[in-house]
């Protein structure tokens, strides 16, 4: 695609929603032009991005399949007063995966790297150079953006993935296991056995304070490793993060009109409120998008599709208001020990962003882990 040609699809930004946006535009729509734009040298960063199966509609799955490098049948959460064994399976991709997908599918002249962008709108990209790129329709996929209009905490984390010197012992991922300081708020491990004697460790904890210490989390990302009795033999690699978490906001500031382009990923608010996961809606996007017959309407469509979200996961942004703002940090934890009592099914719902009505008043059930005074407040928020 060149200046001056308006046919056709153009994404900015080669992350996770943009790269899943264009494989199923060259999957479902391959007739359509189409453009895929990144600033890095590789689509998708350096990432490990991890979905429940439940997270995925079966029919769907084609789309990140190419990506998965390991999949389990089921997954443990450890706690202080609760451990547990949940046979819902969850399954982990790389970016490097993600990377050789799109190179796969998509042809040379339909993807370029290396190539900054200055400025996005509704009809094309102007580049870091000055260069114009002139489109029918625009997506904007290059990470987030005007968050300062949404009230958020963040989860906050570096993995370091490890080869050891002897197996490490490990059936399945474990998701959760709390039973660590929480001195600073909600604060868990989580570790992903790619093989016997190699797996991801990673510190992670829910914070009002968006600032990140990654040699701090990675000295505790070895400590915790050793008092497992793993023996580190070499650091295969690393990362970190940060996830908003959505307390509030208001979404008319975050996205005001639909006059710009469209978006997508993070930048769209296509995220769970809660664990900032933004992979099923991402998935489920990038195909609503690529099935839209006129692709000059996606801003309306993909605006209208974040409002709805919006309303309709405010069960979950109270629940993180009762996180942060109901809970002394060092008792955080028992908002998730509490969650872990539920039914499979209702734990499944939530991380897919699907609770029922029942499922809702199931999770608010019970002896609130919180002081109950502190809980209303937020109710009535």
């Amino acid at each position: 695609m060149i200046a001056g040609d308006r046919q056709g699809l153009v994404i900015a930004g080669g992350g996770l929603a943009g790269c899943l946006a264009a494989l199923a535009m060259a999957k479902l729509r391959p007739e359509a032009p189409l453009l895929l734009v990144e600033a890095g040298e590789a689509f998708g960063g350096n990432h490990i991005w991890s979905f429940f199966d439940s997270d995925v509609d079966p029919a769907d799955r084609w789309l990140v399949a190419p990506m998965i490098a390991t999949s389990w049948d089921g997954y443990d959460v450890r706690f202080p007063k609760r451990a547990r064994t949940l046979l819902t399976g969850y399954n982990s991709c790389r970016s490097s995966l993600l990377d050789q997908a799109v190179r796969a599918r998509l042809r040379p002249d339909q993807y370029r790297l290396g190539t900054p962008i200055a400025a996005v709108d509704r009809d094309g990209l102007t580049l870091t150079g000055g260069e114009r790129i002139a489109a029918g329709a625009v997506i904007d996929a290059r990470g987030a953006d005007r968050l300062e209009a949404l009230e958020l905490g963040w989860q906050k984390f570096v993995g370091v993935e490890y080869r050891l010197a002897g197996p490490h012992g490990l059936a399945r991922p474990i998701v959760m296991d709390a039973i660590v300081d929480q001195s600073e708020g909600y604060r868990f491990l989580y570790c992903l056995p790619f093989a016997p004697d190699r797996l991801l460790v990673e510190d992670t904890y829910y914070s009002l304070d968006p600032s990140l210490d990654p040699d701090a989390l990675e000295a505790r990302v070895r400590a915790y490793a050793e008092a497992q009795g793993w023996r580190i033999a070499h650091v295969e690699s690393r990362e970190q993060g940060l996830l908003p978490v959505a307390m509030g906001g208001d979404f008319d500031a975050f996205w005001p009109d639909d006059k710009g382009p469209a978006r997508l990923g993070l930048r769209g608010g296509f995220f769970h409120p809660t664990t900032g996961y933004s992979l099923p809606d991402a998935v489920r996007l990038a195909l609503l998008a690529a099935r839209q017959p006129d692709l000059a309407a996606l801003p309306a469509i993909l605006r209208g599709e974040a409002r709805r979200l919006w309303r309709g996961r405010g069960f979950y942004r109270l629940l993180d208001r009762m996180l942060f703002r109901a809970a002394a940090p060092a008792r955080r934890y028992r908002v998730l020990e509490h969650f872990y009592r539920l039914d499979p099914a209702i734990i499944a719902r939530f991380y897919a962003g699907r609770s029922s009505l029942s499922d809702k008043v199931r999770i608010l059930s019970g002896r609130p882990p919180v002081p109950l005074g502190k809980a209303l407040a937020q109710l009535w928020r």
